[in-house]
């Protein structure tokens, strides 16, 4: 463990009150939410770097990546983990596989799992101790899907790589002893944007429908320009204008913004999908989309549960080691899906 990961997990174990200090000394509050204290020391901190919409696609991987590191925990113990290849539309795609240690003989549940990194950042490393909680609670064997990221590859590369994964789990997960009987997807930011376009593409094409759908602060509707898009664009780690650089990379073609495979909420008709749990964070540009779409969901009928976890912020499912209350939104989170399973 590098000397920085150190002494940011050392700060992390201060009182909360010695923290709220360090991070200005009065509580962030904003529409009616309290930030977490650790939330809000990492968010000053990170006031003083520079904002990632003005690095390059490969600077902003980087210093994604080593930011990630020092603020996630590592995969459980009890996981094993194993990369391989499946085929997709452009040449096979990476994917890391979660099993539960002693359960190596077994047919289990699945879950295709997509990475937060607005479609541009992100790799198997992004989601890795998350995707560990998922196998771990969900006695799941967890399927994390490296798919194609822009600007290299535009839309819609990365979900017609979303779609062949889960396509791929249920014709041939039994080749990773899933059960392709139950086999959920899930994701985060991108990801969960992802995750609730492959259910209403299924559905599209006559397929088998996901066992489940878990969309944790899923963006879902790029043409959403108020509520906590305003309130919250200054927000640690996703700012308004990060979001729009994500979507300048990933979606130059703006009149593709109210496609359905862009923007799942604007779809007209959401009956007959999977069930869904839905989480936000108080403090998240794309608050608002997400409660929306649970919100839309619901009224098309679809079995839908709705968390926000009003003191956190974006990206939290990559906050464990330092923040407790991440990691216990992360453990909730997998029993909520595990009720599917």
């Amino acid at each position: 463990m590098s000397l920085q990961r150190l002494i940011v997990r050392a700060l992390m174990k201060l009182p909360e009150g010695v923290i709220l200090k360090m991070a200005g000394g009065e509580p962030v509050e904003i529409d009616g939410n309290i930030m977490d204290p650790r939330v809000q020391l990492l968010s000053a901190q990170g006031a003083k770097q520079p904002s990632m919409a003005t690095m390059s696609p490969a600077e902003a991987r980087e210093t994604s990546s080593a930011g990630l590191a020092m603020l996630d925990d590592a995969p459980r113990r009890g996981v094993s983990i194993l990369n391989r290849t499946i085929p997709g539309p452009a040449g096979e795609i990476p994917v890391r596989i979660y099993r539960p240690s002693d359960k190596q003989s077994e047919a289990l549940p699945g879950i295709v799992y997509y990475h937060m990194g607005g479609w541009v950042i992100g790799d198997l490393e992004t989601c890795n101790h998350f995707c560990s909680v998922l196998a771990d609670e969900c006695g799941a064997a967890v399927m994390s899907v490296d798919y194609r990221l822009a600007p290299e590859h535009v839309f819609p590369a990365s979900i017609e790589d979303a779609l062949a994964a889960y396509e791929w789990a249920v014709a041939n997960g039994g080749e990773i002893g899933m059960d392709t009987s139950k086999i959920a997807v899930g994701g985060d930011s991108a990801g969960g944007n992802m995750a609730a376009v492959v259910c209403q593409e299924v559905k599209r094409k006559g397929g088998q429908q996901p066992a489940a759908q878990l969309l944790i602060y899923p963006a879902t509707d790029p043409t959403d320009k108020g509520g906590s898009m305003q309130s919250c664009a200054e927000c640690y780690p996703l700012t308004k204008e990060i979001m729009d650089y994500f979507l300048d990379h990933a979606l130059p073609d703006k009149s593709k913004e109210s496609d359905p495979r862009v923007a799942p909420a604007l779809s007209d008709d959401l009956s007959g999908l999977a069930p869904a749990v839905v989480a936000t964070a108080g403090f998240d540009p794309l608050r608002d989309q997400g409660e929306a779409y649970a919100n839309k969901l619901k009224a098309a009928g679809v079995d839908t549960l709705y968390r926000c976890y009003t003191s956190l912020a974006h990206a939290f499912t990559a906050m464990s080691g330092t923040v407790p209350e991440a990691r216990r939104a992360c453990i909730e989170l997998a029993r909520d899906l595990k009720r599917h399973l």
